[in-house]
């Protein structure tokens, strides 16, 4: 029997989107790391060069908030490239201060620059916001040209400082982020175990997939030389080839039984999260023997109950000295600078068009306000940069209501604070508490984020252009509302079906490499070596990531998502398959099939492959049988079902638009005629 396909995932503007709570938990360590950088870079600012250059310094400070994640010893490299990129846009802001609207423009470039390379290069969050914060805080601090290498020296500062502050942690957890990404790898297998027999378990198997690709890059940017070599990064690299093993035993698993799983498999994986750190709390594998008693040696429990059992082994020792398993992950540490522009770069990737789209976008909001008579038309620039981070039309509408409510809160906030016409000190901590607290709930919610950093900006920028607080006020209203229509319009307008255009080629791309995964196990003539599995293994997992990744962005852009709609039981089917070829390739020994099996399964992908390019119904014929795995058949059965039934709404689709079309073009006839007499 099939599991239970999960419901397609749905983006909506309500109550809840817009002020509930996402799941996770507080920012807390992100929050008084950003505090502390802000507040500190303020004041050595302020005491060096004056206030009006320590709200720059503050702004150069937030290099804390990239790169939360990573090893340090790559951290430290990123976020000087993160320094050096702030310094840069505030030059670039200064340059163009003499003329306001080459400031827009300059603003505008920033912000596409910056979105191209942070997500090229898979800078963490929050993206551009912050290069196009401090280019536009530039642009109108006093000193123009001559104040170039002040104000860029006045950012390099506040880096240096957020580079400080963020790399603190180093000397006493310097492995901590990897282990945080094993466990969090972990704790994401426990809820996949969980989620077995229920209607959420694609959605599961998807969190799951990212959390051990997570665990995968971070390891590896982790594995400097010299370090590379100790038994405690042998130990890692084993942790996280039993993660990898565990979650494709849990996914052949959860596609084959319709019941949950006992509670004691995720409890033990929970356990085993722990164990990551700290070895002595490690689970006993002996808790197991209860659960998988009465079960076949090979059968696929029994294959999930012992790989978690030998994670257990190798997670309880506090080095790994088996050089057997677990010392070669057969990847560079992350891929070129070179091939990563390159390959953003291209037809079929999306960073391009959302670079453009943020780029133009953000120009046009500035434009657009000079051209209004606004002052401060820089705030609207930075408006229309925050909404549009959120990825499509729904998340953008969702994230401009956010962003304007909450400003009309924050500002009624930082303008009784103004009011109260603070000292310097007293401005710099209410800054840096403000900006603390929205690192601590960003994640949460967008609304009282905006709340709560809307505070923060006017602060920053009273100090560092001082202005009316009634007017400063005002204008700050207006310009998010304007920034927020921008931004809205910017998804409506530019490139809003990227996603969805390129969601039948990366379908085609997952079945491609389903493919040669599955085409490589199954041939007795050709051995698999352990380079070649590896790499298999990651590029079938990064597309199966890839494409839920554009699915999930292409349902948000309407009015047009409903074509996107019914693929949705293809993608399931697709990644479904690809899952199972994944677990095959962590099988010892497969089982092998003969050749005319491999041609006819060639030629069944390639028909699949075809009929998806060109949107229409697979003429597959029967599919040869896998007797050792039944269950990819099934998945490819189901998959040229669902196709088929995608082709017939298209033309059903196609057809009622042909029809209203015409419905149109008579009442127009009809109204020309009546015009006529």
């Amino acid at each position: 029997m099939r599991a239970e396909v999960a419901d397609r995932p749905r983006h909506r503007v309500d109550l809840k989107a817009l002020f509930g709570l996402a799941s996770g938990g507080w920012a807390w360590t992100t929050a008084a790391k950003a505090s502390i950088a802000m507040g500190t870079s303020f004041t050595l600012a302020a005491l060096l060069f004056g206030a009006p250059a320590g709200a720059l310094a503050a702004l150069g400070s937030m290099t804390v908030l990239y790169e939360k994640n990573t090893p340090y010893a790559y951290r430290a490299v990123a976020l000087a490239v993160v320094g050096l990129g702030f310094v840069a846009s505030v030059a670039v802001g200064s340059l163009a201060s003499l003329n306001p609207w080459a400031a827009a423009v300059a603003i505008g470039a920033v912000a596409g620059i910056a979105t191209w390379l942070c997500q090229a290069l898979r800078a963490d969050k929050p993206g551009p916001l912050f290069f196009v914060m401090v280019c536009a805080i530039s642009s109108i601090a006093p000193g123009g040209i001559a104040a170039v290498p002040l104000h860029a020296g006045v950012a390099a500062l506040g880096a240096a400082v957020g580079w400080a502050v963020s790399m603190s942690g180093a000397p006493m957890r310097s492995r901590h982020p990897e282990n945080r990404a094993l466990a969090d790898a972990f704790r994401k297998l426990a809820e996949l175990l969980r989620a077995v027999g229920t209607p959420d378990l694609d959605h599961v198997q998807h969190e799951a997939s990212l959390a051990v690709a997570e665990a995968w890059r971070l390891v590896l940017l982790g594995q400097t030389r010299g370090y590379r070599d100790t038994a405690q990064a042998a130990r890692m690299r084993a942790l996280l080839r039993w993660v990898s093993d565990i979650h494709l035993a849990a996914t052949d698993v959860s596609l084959a039984r319709r019941t949950p799983l006992p509670e004691e498999a995720a409890a033990f994986a929970d356990e085993l999260a722990v164990a990551v750190a700290r070895p002595e709390r490690c689970p006993d594998p002996a808790r197991l023997d209860p659960v998988r008693r009465g079960l076949r040696p090979r059968s696929l429990e029994a294959r999930l109950y012992s790989r978690l059992s030998r994670a257990a082994q190798a997670a309880r020792k506090p080095t790994h000295a088996d050089e057997s398993r677990g010392l070669e992950l057969y990847d560079q540490r992350h891929p070129s600078l070179g091939d990563a522009l390159r390959s953003s770069l291209s037809r079929d990737s999306l960073v391009r068009p959302t670079a453009l789209r943020m780029g133009i976008s953000v120009a046009m909001a500035g434009l657009l306000a000079l051209a209004l008579g606004f002052d401060r038309f820089y705030w609207v620039s930075i408006s229309a940069t925050s909404v549009l981070q959120a990825g499509n039309v729904v998340l953008t509408v969702n994230r401009s209501a956010q962003r304007a409510l909450g400003t009309l809160i924050g500002v009624v906030l930082g303008a009784g604070i103004l009011m109260l016409q603070p000292p310097l000190a007293a401005v710099i901590v209410c800054a840096a508490l403000f900006q603390g607290l929205t690192q601590l709930v960003v994640a949460r919610n967008f609304f009282y984020a905006s709340i709560l950093m809307t505070p923060m900006a006017l602060l920053t920028a009273s100090i560092a252009a001082p202005y009316p607080v009634e007017a400063l006020a005002e204008s700050r209203v207006l310009d998010t509302v304007l920034g927020a229509v921008v931004g809205m319009a910017g998804a409506l307008l530019l490139w809003r079906r990227a996603s969805a255009s390129r969601l039948p080629q990366l379908i085609v791309g997952v079945l491609d490499r389903t493919r040669a995964s599955v085409l490589a196990v199954l041939d007795p003539d050709t051995r698999i070596t352990p380079e070649r599995r590896y790499v298999l293994r990651r590029d079938l997992r990064a597309a199966l990531i890839s494409l839920r990744a554009v699915y999930d962005s292409a349902i948000g852009d309407v009015p047009r998502a409903d074509t996107t709609q019914p693929l949705w039981p293809v993608v399931v089917a697709a990644q479904r398959a690809g899952y199972l070829a994944l677990s095959t390739l962590a099988l010892e020994d497969p089982p092998t099939a003969s050749q005319i099996t491999l041609q006819r399964l060639d030629l069944a992908f390639t028909e699949l492959m075809a009929a998806m390019r060109e949107r229409r119904t697979p003429r597959l014929g029967a599919l040869p049988r896998l007797v050792d795995y039944p269950r990819i058949n099934m998945e490819l059965r189901v998959l040229s079902s669902s196709m088929r039934t995608a082709v017939a709404e298209d033309e059903r689709t196609a057809a009622l638009e042909q029809e209203r079309r015409a419905q149109r073009e008579q009442r127009r006839a009809r109204e020309e005629a009546d015009a006529d007499l």
